[in-house]
């Protein structure tokens, strides 16, 4: 019997990473080792998410997985982001003999996939892409239907009205999107924070916290650890 490959996993704190988590454990052929995860540490928050890193945390705990992180300020170039990335594929590899595939939850933008493609070449790793080119109507359906649980986080106003910010990730949810706008996101629509379900050894509690709007398009709901304290 093949032994299954190490892979790593892209971790963004979404439901498409989490579906992407799902698929790996469930096929023989991966082992997810650990997730990866781009955080700013300038507001000490996941990139574009704005998910704290105390909830990051706490999700990694929760998927039973070490975390590692690329760090980067804010602003930042793309230069520094990808020698952040690299610096941390470099850690992992040497954490863990052997390995040199990470995974995406993308799911059709092609452009992004070569990206990230040419990126790892660089470092002589390859992308594993488990939900691509999935009909992302059932990807969406298929979260909610399992018992996975999420929030909106981020929307972008320009495609997503901000009332939707802060939403839980439901059949409600999806059956109010407007005509155009993804289920999953893909277009950037709108960005969520996974915090229960069947892939969680304990939900998360959280808490929510304020609404703003930043850079006159970009609508953030916070959400907090909530211990009971």
């Amino acid at each position: 019997m093949t032994k299954p490959a190490p892979v790593l996993l892209a971790w963004s704190g979404g439901k498409d990473c989490l579906m992407a988590l799902e698929a790996l454990r469930a096929d023989p052929s991966w082992q997810p080792v650990a997730l990866l995860t781009t955080v700013t540490r300038t507001f000490d928050r996941i990139a574009m998410h704005g998910i704290r890193r105390d909830v990051l945390e706490r999700q990694a705990q929760a998927l039973e997985l070490p975390l590692l992180t690329a760090e980067i300020d804010w602003p930042s170039s793309n230069d520094a982001y990808e020698k952040a990335h690299a610096a941390a594929l470099q850690a992992a590899a040497a954490r863990w003999p052997g390995l040199r595939h990470c995974a995406y939850g993308d799911l059709f933008l092609e452009d992004v996939r070569a990206y990230r493609e040419q990126q790892l070449a660089r470092m002589s790793w390859e992308g594993v892409f488990p939900l691509w080119k999935m009909d992302t109507a059932r990807v969406a359906r298929h979260f909610v239907q399992t018992g996975h649980r999420a929030m909106l986080v981020c929307v972008d106003t320009t495609q997503l009205d901000a009332s939707f910010c802060g939403r839980a990730f439901d059949d409600a949810l999806l059956d109010a999107l407007p005509e155009g706008v993804d289920p999953c996101g893909e277009n950037g629509e709108f960005h969520t924070l996974a915090f229960a379900g069947p892939a969680f050894r304990a939900p998360i509690a959280l808490q929510r916290g304020e609404s703003v709007l930043r850079d006159e398009r970009f609508q953030y709901t916070d959400f907090l650890l909530d211990d009971g304290d």
